[in-house]
């Protein structure tokens, strides 16, 4: 049987915590009574989980134990780290125990050090937090979750359960990994390099740049090629690029193309517009260039973007 250890710290994200409980404590295996025995290991006998508090079986020894050891995010990731927790989660790596974690789970692996060299992956919100914090790792807020083989990190909650089911499907085969997917209720896991479905906010930029990127802002639905944006900027494309690459670290185009998906990320969630005057309002030409554009850009069709996230009544198209 699997080792499975599930890690409690204090702060802990009770719904993270009980994400890997769930999806492992239930998965069957044809000829298994039990595929993995599931463990929720404390540092201490109680631990302090938002608005109530857990009463933990285990303790950290158990880690050493696992097979697999699954980290749940915190409530606050930049508080100060029990070193015992942080050696118990090395000795285990060492061991050569599978290592994972959920949200931001993420800044506990890069406290222990185990993220130095690596690519990894957190909520996006904490995202430029985890990289600033630890320049070590490579942090790539754009997908799912990133499997390093031994060391696995997902995004929020939800990749949280899209990265247990990955892993069951890497121990057990697709059918189970289906299989466990049917009893959570849940569709079969995303691929980890799926975008999160959030665009990332574009890097601040100086005064300077301000009266422009509004302008941009106001005419996405207008076709702006660079000529007439460094003309409204009274500068020459050259320019206009070098100074918008060193204040806001892209090109007016990438940064117009991200707005342009932002805008239709609004739309999609909050109107019944079709997906080719969805295209129209914000600039893409074409619903056929509007799909390329926003599939590559968000890991997902513009049609499942709206069923995931449409809080109205979807038009067709």
């Amino acid at each position: 049987m699997h080792n499975m250890a599930v890690l409690a710290m204090h702060g802990v994200i009770a719904f993270e915590l009980a994400i890997p409980c769930e999806v492992f404590g239930r998965v069957r295996v044809p000829g298994l009574h039990q595929a993995y025995d599931v463990r929720v290991c404390g540092e201490a006998k109680q631990v302090k989980a938002g608005a109530f508090d857990i009463r933990v079986p285990w303790d950290l020894s158990h880690l050493a134990d696992a097979d697999t050891v699954i980290v749940p995010g915190l409530d606050n990731p930049m508080a100060p780290m029990a070193d015992e927790v942080l050696d118990a989660l090395r000795a285990a790596a060492a061991g050569g125990a599978r290592i994972a974690s959920i949200c931001s789970g993420a800044f506990v692996l890069a406290a222990a050090g185990m993220l130095d060299g690596l690519r990894a992956t957190t909520h996006w919100l904490a995202a430029s937090q985890l990289a600033e914090r630890y320049p070590r790792v490579t942090v790539d807020p754009n997908v799912l979750f990133v499997d390093n083989g031994q060391i696995l990190t997902s995004a929020g909650a939800a990749a949280g359960l899209d990265l247990c089911l990955h892993m069951v499907r890497q121990d057990h085969g697709a059918a189970v990994a289906a299989d466990a997917a049917r009893l959570a209720v849940m569709p079969l896991e995303r691929a980890g390099g799926q975008a999160q479905f959030i665009v990332s906010e574009p890097p601040s930029s100086p005064e300077a740049l301000q009266p422009l990127l509004g302008w941009l802002s106001q005419n996405l639905a207008q076709p702006l090629p660079l000529e007439d944006i460094a003309r409204q900027a009274a500068l020459s494309t050259r320019t206009l690029s070098r100074r918008f690459l060193a204040q806001t670290g892209t090109t007016p185009l990438q940064w117009l193309l991200a707005q342009r998906v932002r805008r239709a990320q609004a739309l999609l969630e909050t109107t019944a517009l079709s997906i080719e005057q969805v295209a129209t309002e914000t600039g893409f030409g074409s619903a056929a260039a509007f799909r390329d554009r926003f599939t590559k850009l968000v890991g997902a069709s513009p049609q499942v973007y709206r069923r995931t996230f449409g809080g109205g009544q979807a038009a067709s198209g």
